[in-house]
């Protein structure tokens, strides 16, 4: 059966290091979308931190965000369907990070779209002092706000997503723990250093099928690609699930071919291989 779907995760997958399309993904892409393919994209990322390299290239039409938690129609700037956190969980959640140590972490907040981070740690980070993250990527996708933890808990009803970026996975894995106590979340990470916690039953995935169901597309015709613990349920949905070269070996378990990294065409060499052979 041939391949109808492709779900794209980005970082680490579909962009490059830089956050840039490889010449040889970009025709891909093209050519996969000229057969009417639906190139979808499938990322952690919430909807304001989309790069327009893909939320404008012409034919993309659907993004998968925050992990699941919205189905975005770029086309017709429509929210298809969103997923929250219960108000009682965020409370609850609140309650986990108040003990963190905020200058050691950095916990963000994905409201309506938005990725929200203490204006504290937003300057640090701006000033250089923070190594763990990617300086240009937080300027220009995050939004600094003064009390991220009151702002998070007068936004209860609408938080879709709460990331936390450690400097050393030892502090994420502590951090893990201590959420595994949190019923109805879904935990995952992206990163060895990150930990992201989305609502009950809130995956790629499931959020995928959704849209399956919109398009008209069946599992055995989908294609996944992926790198990281949070693309594992989507791969594990779709009939042709690809790992990159340089994904976990928990991703690569899961797939039924490994392909080049995101560096080297990994993405662009698998739609070769599954959607235009």
């Amino acid at each position: 059966m041939s391949v109808k779907l492709i779900a794209l995760d980005l970082d680490g997958t579909t962009l490059r290091s830089d956050k840039s399309l490889s010449p040889r993904t970009e025709k891909a892409l093209a050519e996969a979308i000229a057969r009417d393919i639906n190139v979808v994209i499938a990322t952690g990322r919430c909807f304001g931190a989309l790069p327009k390299v893909l939320t404008e290239f012409p034919g993309i039409q659907y993004a998968i965000t925050s992990n699941g938690a919205q189905l975005i129609d770029l086309r017709h700037k429509k929210i298809l369907s969103a997923h929250c956190h219960t108000p009682e969980n965020v409370e609850r959640i609140a309650d986990i990070l108040q003990q963190l140590d905020f200058h050691r972490n950095m916990p963000e907040v994905f409201i309506d779209g938005e990725a929200y981070l203490e204006r504290e740690l937003f300057e640090a980070t701006k000033r250089g002092e923070i190594g763990y993250r990617t300086k240009e990527y937080v300027l220009q996708t995050r939004t600094p706000i003064d009390n991220y933890l009151q702002f998070m808990l007068d936004h209860k009803d609408a938080v879709e997503n709460v990331n936390v970026f450690f400097p050393s996975a030892g502090e994420q894995a502590a951090v893990m723990d201590k959420c595994r106590s949190l019923t109805g979340v879904t935990l995952t990470t992206s990163w060895d250093w990150n930990l992201e916690i989305g609502p009950a039953n809130t995956t790629k995935a499931h959020t995928l099928l959704e849209l399956a169901d919109i398009v008209g597309v069946t599992k055995e015709e989908m294609m996944a690609c992926g790198d990281s613990e949070n693309d594992i349920p989507m791969m594990k949905l779709a009939a042709y699930p690809v790992a990159m070269g340089n994904a976990k070996d928990a991703v690569k378990k899961e797939a039924v071919f490994v392909s080049e990294t995101n560096e080297n065409d990994g993405v662009a060499i698998a739609i070769e291989k599954y959607a235009l052979s």
